[in-house]
């Protein structure tokens, strides 16, 4: 029994909870014909489509500026970067990679103006990140009308000017890294190994800079501040690193999710991923002021597995389709539940 509380203690009940549910609706899946490798090989890739905008919020709430609502405004760098590379009819590794780097300059000014903001309102941030990524991604389904594309792929069939809703990439840059050292067993399970590896990649990385000296002065502005400051560091530098690294992320996280997801999603699509991110996150174990990367990849998994099992289950159960409701049901209630439960203060 004692050993049991430890357990619960360690790894947090709502945690083991989500993962035993988890588990029971891959036992569950045969019985209602629904395949295991099928469900398994989606919510790898679910994974590595994810991973960076989980791990995009890791800088911020290190450095005491919360939770990062408007992960939006790295988004919308990505899809600058990734437009255009389309544009540029940059085409396999070098469109991706294409992508990456077009889409750095705007990150970068895009984190260090929304880290500057974010300095003049400290004890505020969240409220205000919400308001910057949602006018942000309002102010773009203008530009993404007026800017001047000419890629006939991209652009509307008509008019002749204005980007499309939905972009395919399938001529550019779709699944470049899906498809690289993909392992497959059997007609339908693929294991996508190169997204899976860059997102490791990602994440060391990740680990890595925390452990510098920049890294461990932005943990000791989140920790204590005063402190911080006492020590002779610029608490609203370290806060303003973290930002743009987080926006780097951001748009990082978007390009791979595009490449395997086979789309460039514009206008109001941004707009609900930083929720999806931050749910994952806070299931994963981090709280408003403290993160790991262990904290990353559990809530990733978790949350994505249940996004994928779910539906799947209830529908062969039932033998409907109710799978955007599902989706919605299940999404939003794990929201809820992560942005709403009570964590542990230390003394």
């Amino acid at each position: 029994m004692h050993s049991l509380k430890r357990i619960g203690a360690d790894f947090g009940w709502p945690r083991i909870i989500i993962f035993l549910f988890l588990v029971a609706l891959f036992l569950a899946a045969p019985l209602v014909g629904v395949r295991v490798d099928a469900s398994l090989s989606d919510v790898f890739n679910r994974f590595g489509q994810n991973v960076f905008f989980v791990l995009a919020l890791v800088p911020m709430i290190q450095s005491g500026c919360g939770l990062n609502f408007g992960l939006s405004l790295g988004i919308i760098a990505g899809l600058l970067g990734a437009t255009l590379s389309v544009q540029l009819g940059l085409k396999g590794a070098p469109g991706f990679f294409g992508a990456l780097l077009l889409s750095a300059p705007f990150a970068i000014l895009f984190g260090w103006l929304y880290g500057k903001l974010l300095n003049k309102v400290k004890g505020e941030e969240m409220t205000i990140a919400m308001y910057v990524g949602f006018a942000g991604v309002m102010f773009m389904c203008i530009m993404w009308l007026i800017l001047p594309y000419t890629a006939p792929d991209m652009i509307w069939g008509y008019a002749g000017h204005g980007l499309r809703t939905t972009i395919s990439v399938e001529n550019y840059w779709i699944h470049i890294l899906n498809d690289f050292l993909a392992v497959s067993l059997g007609p339908v399970f693929r294991f996508p190994t190169g997204e899976i590896l860059f997102a490791l990649l990602g994440t060391y990385l990740m680990w890595l800079f925390l452990r510098t000296r920049t890294g461990t002065a932005m943990t000791a502005v989140g920790s204590n501040p005063d402190y911080a400051r006492a020590s002779g560091i610029s608490v609203d530098k370290m806060r303003t690193i973290s930002v743009v690294i987080s926006t780097l992320l951001g748009a990082v996280g978007i390009i791979v999710y595009q490449q395997s997801f086979g789309f460039i999603q514009l206008y109001n699509a941004p707009l609900t991923m930083p929720f999806t991110a931050i749910a994952a996150i806070l299931i994963g174990g981090a709280s408003v002021k403290k993160a790991s990367m262990l904290n990353v990849m559990v809530g990733t998994f978790l949350f994505q597995g249940l996004l994928t099992m779910t539906p799947s289950v209830i529908n062969s159960w039932l033998q409907t389709d109710m799978s955007e409701v599902v989706r919605i049901v299940v999404s939003n209630g794990i929201i809820i539940y992560a942005l709403t439960r009570k964590t542990k203060v230390s003394k």
